[in-house]
């Protein structure tokens, strides 16, 4: 079979470029601090651009304690400060203490998305209406 065109072999580098976090809201952050109970308030070490009902995942390495939370998701509930999120994940009971640690692998909290727009009404209209958690593109 011919091709109409003139074959230019694999896509070349520059039209194929990575993906970087920085040009998407939300990102994930490194946790300097973890606060148990019925509720879990992750303590980031920046300013974190999360927003209240978007879904986050824990990622905590066995050297930093709290490995009951590894892996585990939650809701954003409350924002007391720029570096503070309380997620509705309760860890009132059998959960290590979180300890700091100079391992290279640093505890993380990160948004779970979907696509990039996340647009949930692409109907007849579109006012806006966003998945909480899904990626915003802000290049």
């Amino acid at each position: 079979m011919a091709f109409p065109y003139p074959y230019v072999g694999p896509i070349a580098a520059y039209n194929n470029v990575p993906i970087h976090t920085e040009y998407y809201q939300p990102k994930f952050f490194f946790i300097s601090n973890i606060t148990l109970g019925q509720t879990t308030t992750v303590t980031t070490t920046a300013n974190q651009d999360y927003v209240i009902g978007q879904e986050c995942r824990l990622i905590i390495p066995p050297t930093n304690g709290c490995r009951q939370l590894n892996e585990k998701t939650g809701f954003v509930i409350s924002i007391p400060s720029t570096t503070q999120v309380v997620l509705d994940i309760d860890s009132s009971r059998n959960v290590d203490a979180f300890q700091t640690s100079s391992a290279t692998t640093q505890p993380q909290i990160l948004a779970i998305g979907d696509i990039n727009t996340g647009a949930i009404n692409k109907g007849r209209t579109n006012n806006g209406t966003y998945i909480p958690g899904s990626f915003i593109n802000i290049s």
